[in-house]
């Protein structure tokens, strides 16, 4: 995968989706060669999906206490 996955489709999918494209997404990572656009798409790609997931976890927190 070469393409960079935006906030805005990230928002669309569900949290199972989420963590399952930030296993995808690691996985095409590791196996990228350095300096290529592929890793540079999945470093930012996964820099997305962890804003992401990370501002649900947030906002999940918020309503629990009731902020």
């Amino acid at each position: 995968m070469t393409k960079l996955i935006t906030t805005n489709e990230l928002a669309r999918l569900n949290d199972l989706e989420l963590h399952g494209l930030y296993r995808k997404i690691f996985n095409e990572l590791v196996q990228s060669d350095p300096d290529t656009a592929q890793r540079r798409n999945s470093l930012a790609s996964l820099e997305n999906l962890l804003r992401e997931i990370n501002q649900r976890h947030s906002n999940h927190w918020k309503l629990e206490v009731g902020l």
